[in-house]
């Protein structure tokens, strides 16, 4: 009764001060939270140097101090007014914002559960200057003279002291001030030509320099997320369709378990935004170790009329225009650059000297003739070791190496080429390089084979050092390759109609997705037709997939072409299965390989997309330098 009552109360205007209150549970989250709202705004102030200051994880005290262009004393009784802004003034403004800030209410909320400061001087001259003080009330702002640098400094005391509720879920100082220290280092890597000072409980944790050149950037970033990154990323830089992206690819082989090095930048903003972070997921999927994360620092520039930044008052997420554009910019750019990882001569180089190609031309290979298995039309099964179709997998194997007892053998020898065809980038068309006997040192990347070591590792030898290779991992790679380049050569997806139609019930918003999709879906060999309002009816699969389970495999390309407009759950499967393939039909441990077959595996490796690691992830080789072996050894010490 009590509630009905409160419900048929007279409609009335909150107290200011509430209402500041209530969109602080929306700003101000944590002192990380303060301290990102409070950096953007020294960002729009045009500062050249921001300084942080922090003590007790920041429950105490939160200070950010710009050399900006600072407050007027006209405007500074403003500045903690919500919904006051000096950042736009109509909506055009807004559907084209460009500064970080703008929604004119982070200080309106913070001041209302903290003790806040804000001392700022527009002028050139150091004793002029102005104060306003707030703490945690409604009252008018007075502005009282305070000498001052030109700038701003902004400093919150005893954050949540009026909302004890709130304090109560404050972890600990260690804990929160690590939540400060990423904001802070989020901040850093968006603007490399402003200097940043971090401190915590008057310790400098971080003192970062200005600088812009690429090996500036490399020193910033190495400083705030470790040299393992820099040592372990590829530079990537691509432009197309009015999108730009550019910056630092984590390498495969450098995972981490948690997605804790992950940051994208949409014109100098950090976002999380679940199109961007499904394009990334699916550039990696070939590559990744089961159930690591990969590491990388993206920019993505474009006009800022075609993507909503006010989505979220956290201003963490951001609405494309045309989200399938960006979503396949996004996966090709990063699909090429990592299709790159091979073995090279660049490999020891830094990006800046040798930026790693990532357009049209860093794929033009000539694609090898389907296998005869292909051109007979074997019927192909999906399986492996982890679900029911593994039997139906090695069967098939069975067949394939029937028809190729020399499978192994013609995979690692060397075809010779027809009369004025180049030879493909991935197939070995000329006789193994051997050992030159003038010049030990003088090797292409993987170097020359010397021996096998137990049968499962190739031991060569290049310029570096010692090359330790995973015979079968390397070879599953290649084989796997290869069988994806003869089904792209084929230009369309094998089709098999279904004895028996299918049928799913289906949501309203699956089913309209199959309809506004129906080209899609086609394209990729599924034939899927409405029967009803809430009924779906599968008639027709991929050839490779007849023998998944077509209601598992459609919901997930709905739910796809929902979210992202695009789905990837059919190639997937596929490569599933063809990666299976070619785990059955690479060399196994114990396979003795003659030098001439193992320096045509390392050739091999060279030529091959992605060599670097397995199909699960796994790296493929692994180099030992000269000075890391006479460290071995004590030699020179």
């Amino acid at each position: 009764m009590t509630e009905l009552n409160s419900l048929s109360g007279r409609i009335h205007v909150l107290d200011p001060r509430l209402a500041n209150q209530i969109a602080a549970g929306e700003v101000v989250e944590r002192p990380s939270s303060v301290t990102k709202e409070l950096i953007e705004n020294a960002i729009d102030a045009g500062s050249q140097r921001i300084e942080v200051e922090i003590e007790q994880g920041g429950a105490r005290l939160i200070k950010v101090r710009d050399d900006g262009i600072g407050i007027g004393e006209q405007d500074l009784p403003l500045a903690l007014a919500r919904h006051a802004t000096s950042k736009i003034s109509s909506l055009e403004d807004l559907e084209g914002v460009s500064s970080l800030g703008f929604r004119g209410e982070a200080l309106a909320s913070i001041s209302s559960v903290s003790r806040l400061e804000l001392v700022s001087n527009a002028d050139e001259d150091p004793r002029q200057g102005w104060r306003v003080v707030a703490e945690g009330r409604g009252m008018e702002a007075r502005v009282t003279p305070a000498p001052h640098p030109r700038g701003t400094s902004v400093s919150v005391r005893d954050l949540f002291f009026n909302t004890p509720a709130r304090r109560k879920f404050l972890r600990t100082e260690k804990t929160e001030f690590a939540h400060v220290e990423e904001a802070f280092r989020r901040q850093a890597l968006s603007r490399y030509d402003i200097a940043w000072v971090l401190r915590h409980n008057q310790k400098v944790v971080h003192q970062l320099p200005p600088g812009n050149t690429p090996t500036a950037r490399e020193r910033r970033i190495a400083s705030l997320l470790g040299k393992n990154f820099i040592e372990h990323a590829r530079y990537i830089e691509r432009e197309a369709g009015g999108l730009r992206l550019s910056g630092w690819v984590g390498l495969p082989t450098h995972s981490r378990s948690q997605a804790d090095q992950q940051y994208f930048f949409v014109n100098g903003r950090v976002v999380r935004d679940r199109l961007v972070a499904h394009a990334v997921r699916q550039a990696y999927r070939d590559v990744l170790y089961n159930g690591r994360h990969p590491v990388f620092v993206l920019y993505l520039e474009l006009d800022p009329d075609v993507v909503d930044v006010n989505v979220h008052p956290t201003k963490h997420e951001v609405r494309f225009r045309d989200g399938r554009m960006v979503h396949d910019f996004l996966y090709s750019s990063l699909h090429h650059c990592l299709a790159a990882s091979k073995p090279s001569e660049e490999e020891q180089s830094s990006p800046e000297d040798h930026p790693v190609p990532v357009g049209p031309e860093a794929a033009t290979t000539e694609e090898p003739p389907a296998p005869r298995w292909q051109q007979q039309g074997i019927p192909l099964s999906e399986g492996s070791d982890r679900h029911p179709g593994a039997e139906r997998v090695r069967r098939f194997m069975q067949g394939y190496q029937a028809l190729h007892p020399d499978h192994e053998e013609t995979l690692l020898t060397p075809q010779p080429s027809p009369p004025g065809q180049r030879p493909a980038a991935n197939e070995v068309h000329e006789a193994p390089l051997a050992m030159p006997a003038h010049d030990a040192t003088a090797a292409p990347p993987l170097g020359f084979a010397l021996g096998q070591l137990h049968g499962v590792y190739i031991l060569a030898q290049n310029a570096q050092g010692l090359v330790l290779v995973d015979m079968h991992a390397a070879h599953e790679r290649i084989v796997y390759e290869r069988m994806k380049n003869q089904r792209a050569a084929a230009k369309g997806i094998d089709t098999q109609p279904l004895l028996v139609p299918v049928s799913l019930a289906a949501s309203r918003s699956e089913v309209a997705t199959a309809e506004s999709e129906r080209d899609a879906i086609a394209q990729l060999g599924v034939e899927l037709d409405v029967a009803g309002p809430e009924t779906l009816l599968v008639r027709q699969l991929p050839a490779l997939l007849a023998q998944a389970d077509p209601e598992a495999l459609v919901r997930e390309m709905l739910e796809e072409l929902a979210r992202f407009g695009r789905t990837h759950q059919v190639e997937a499967r596929i490569h599933e299965l063809l990666s299976t393939m070619a785990c059955h039909g690479s060399v196994r441990a114990n396979r003795r390989l003659t030098l001439d077959e193992m320096n045509a595996l390392l050739r091999d490796m060279e030529r091959t997309e992605r060599s670097d690691q397995c199909n699960h992830g796994r790296p493929t080789w692994t180099q030992m330098s000269m000075k890391a072996l006479d460290r071995l050894f004590l030699r020179g010490q």
